[in-house]
């Protein structure tokens, strides 16, 4: 073989090594970077006391609450073994059948145990059909560009561990509040892909019972005062929607007068608050719930969780229940249940005391607001979860 022959057989070998190092290299970039559009683990039994057990834990936060009309209360959170919101993240599943005073973890949904992928940012819901549905966000990192709502579904949800079906990714985004259903009996997702993108306030629509979602409109926070949106949408008596949003200066709001399709620009609302979730429902009573930190016209920081109700659609408040007044309280969430007793869930000290607190009252203890109705409110005050203590 001549010389030239030998370097021509030489810079071959080494471009070829070269072309599969970059393969190898970038083809498992891509695949990491895919990878949050793989299902889960879903963990149970053995496994889940083992791999998962609370003491094992430096996070555990962001929780979400459903009761079924029989009373079977679920809770459900995410957590790690790290104090971050990280590639380590899943979540936890829990479950009650003596009204909250005992909770057992029962299920947790992990992507890829260390990473690079992580569980985040949960809710758990009944629908209308009486399906309790899980869902939770899937992304690497905290790009909400990528991220997707993931969801599962069981249709006996008052057993202790009923049938789940498999999980499913139903839109891009996350979805930090639950649906609700409209007057028309859509069910409406709030979907949000966070910091990056504009119309990142979106709401998903399912006119099937859940079987498909489309995106039907959003609402376009300005990118100055863009944060993780955490909306929530109500349906006002006379039709039209009402979007709370998350910003950086607090709740901002916008309307919609064609059922979801276009929304009014996002101006600051008159209820002050930090930027953190908020939480509102509409009652039994036809009134309106409102948790957030602090008074109506006050911005506190994350202390003092109230709750409120609006006799006139959102238009004045009365004044508020203290819930809970210790810093370091946040991301309330509920539902109020057939008999009007309203169950309240929030974190407390997310890595340190890592609580996970239920609290529950009505709708009369707020309006009326008086000290003993403050006591009830803290005596009702029950722990689901601990993590992994102080």
């Amino acid at each position: 073989m001549s010389d030239k022959s030998i370097v021509m057989t030489r810079l071959f070998s080494n471009f070829i090594f070269i072309f599969l190092f970059l393969l190898i290299t970038f083809g498992s970039s891509v695949q990491e970077t895919k990878a949050f559009l793989n299902p889960p683990e879903i963990v149970k039994g053995k496994v889940l006391a083992e791999k998962y057990a609370p003491e094992s834990r430096k996070f555990s936060g962001i929780p979400s609450l459903a009761i079924t009309p029989k009373g079977r209360m679920w809770a459900i959170w995410y957590a790690g073994i790290t104090p971050d919101e990280d590639a380590n993240n899943y979540v936890v599943v829990s479950t009650s059948g003596d009204d909250g005073k005992t909770w057992e973890e029962v299920m947790v949904i992990d992507p890829d145990a260390e990473g690079p992928v992580r569980a985040f940012d949960p809710e758990i819901w009944i629908a209308p059909n009486g399906e309790l549905w899980v869902f939770w966000a899937q992304a690497v990192e905290h790009d909400g560009t990528i991220a997707g709502v993931w969801t599962m579904k069981a249709s006996s949800p008052d057993k202790k561990e009923p049938d789940w079906s498999e999980p499913v990714r139903l839109t891009d985004g996350v979805m930090m509040c639950n649906p609700i259903v409209l007057s028309g009996g859509e069910w409406a997702l709030p979907a949000s892909t966070w910091r990056l993108t504009d119309n990142s306030a979106k709401m998903i629509v399912s006119v099937d019972g859940g079987q498909s979602w489309q995106e039907r409109g959003a609402v376009n926070v300005p990118q100055k005062v863009r944060s993780f949106d955490e909306q929530m949408i109500v349906e006002k008596n006379n039709g039209d929607l009402w979007m709370l949003v998350r910003t950086n200066y607090g709740l901002g709001e916008s309307f919609s007068y064609d059922k979801g399709y276009t929304w009014t620009p996002l101006v600051p609302s008159k209820i002050q608050h930090p930027s953190a979730r908020f939480f509102v429902q509409r009652l039994n009573s036809g009134n309106l719930l409102l948790v957030k930190h602090g008074p109506i016209d006050m911005k506190t920081g994350r202390s003092h969780l109230m709750a409120f109700v609006s006799e006139d659609d959102g238009c004045t408040w009365s004044n508020g229940l203290l819930l809970d007044e210790r810093p370091g309280i946040s991301y309330p969430d509920g539902q109020q249940v057939a008999n009007g007793d309203i169950y309240i869930i929030y974190d407390f000290n997310r890595t340190k005391d890592q609580n996970i607190i239920v609290t529950h009252f009505s709708e009369d203890d707020i309006l009326i607001g008086t000290d003993s109705k403050i006591l009830k409110a803290y005596y009702n005050r029950s722990i689901v979860s601990k993590g992994g203590g102080k």
